[in-house]
């Protein structure tokens, strides 16, 4: 015998009464439909930021071993938010009169990571909130554990001509990361040729997650 199921959900901000139906298809599958861009809504709930280096840093011509050109630290206690990564990005300041090619690599330090110096203070919220109220620290240029660095994200590359600033380069990590408190992740840029300089940061968001 068949049991007939009848869906229904409440409409966010409607109250109790405010019922809307749940559609599925003929073979029972259900129709959702994105209402907003992806990242709209946790962007809402505003915990999410952003920061990045003012001074260029020289990146490296060699795999990253102990120096980071930034670091995000999760400075909340036991059981704090987590810093969920959304992206990590490098813009190439100064550079040499030839072609560059350069790519980001990053390092996940486990819980226990020793607080950094926050050389970078300013935290913008990405969803338009004054100020930053929260833990995070933003090191520049740091010696740090060699935890393990993976190249992300696809490579940039600068013009031949020239030494004003040039391209920048970002890896897409869309919550592939996540920071539990007393963790952090540096960022390193690998190039093609010497006395190339970048700044660099993360975007994030803060959230209470239950990590296994």
């Amino acid at each position: 015998m068949s049991v007939e199921t009848i869906l229904k959900g409440i409409r966010r901000g409607g109250g109790g009464d405010n019922e809307v139906r749940v559609n599925a298809d003929r073979h029972g599958n259900l129709l959702v439909a994105q209402g907003l861009p992806p990242y709209a809504e946790l962007t809402r709930l505003g915990g999410g930021y952003q920061a990045m280096s003012t001074t260029g840093v020289t990146g490296l011509v060699a795999r990253p071993t102990v120096t980071a050109l930034v670091t995000l630290w999760n400075g909340e206690p036991d059981g704090g938010l987590s810093y969920v990564i959304d992206r990590a990005f490098a813009h190439n300041l100064v550079k040499t009169a030839a072609v560059t090619a350069f790519s980001i690599w990053l390092c996940v330090h486990p819980t226990g990571m020793a607080a950094p110096t926050d050389d970078i203070t300013t935290k913008n919220s990405l969803s338009g909130k004054k100020g930053y109220g929260g833990r995070a620290r933003f090191d520049v240029d740091a010696t740090v554990a060699a935890d393990g660095w993976f190249p992300w994200g696809n490579w940039g590359e600068g013009s031949a001509t020239g030494v004003y600033p040039s391209a920048h380069v970002e890896a897409e990590v869309a919550g592939r990361i996540i920071l539990p408190p007393s963790a952090g992740l540096s960022l390193q840029v690998v190039v093609s040729i010497t006395a190339t300089t970048f700044t660099a940061g993360f975007a994030w968001y803060e959230v209470q997650l239950d990590i296994a």
